[in-house]
């Protein structure tokens, strides 16, 4: 081999793991990317499960609310319900 044809060689060689590193340098910049946006993602997702466990503190507080006015109410019922009966009962007495 001549030496023109080494250095050929060696330059197409070099060429060859030059382009290697430069795709694998896209590929990292891709990965980047792709770690980057499932970041953002997930900040979204956080912000997301915040809002709704919020809302979540707010129903349940409704929720708490409601059980304590339907209490009242039923006892209310119960009351008007046994007047009505002992009404009823004492006319016949």
């Amino acid at each position: 081999m001549s030496s023109e044809q080494t250095t050929n060689s060696r330059l197409n060689r070099i060429e060859e793991k030059i382009d290697k590193l430069a795709e694998a340098m896209i590929s990292l910049a891709r990965a980047e990317e792709k770690i980057h946006n499932l970041s953002e993602d997930h900040d979204k997702m956080y912000e997301r499960i915040n809002r709704l466990s919020t809302k979540l503190d707010e129903i349940e507080k409704k929720v708490d609310d409601n059980h304590r006015t339907v209490c009242l109410i039923n006892k209310l019922v119960y009351a008007a319900l046994i007047a009505a009966i002992g009404a009823y009962v004492a006319q016949f007495i």
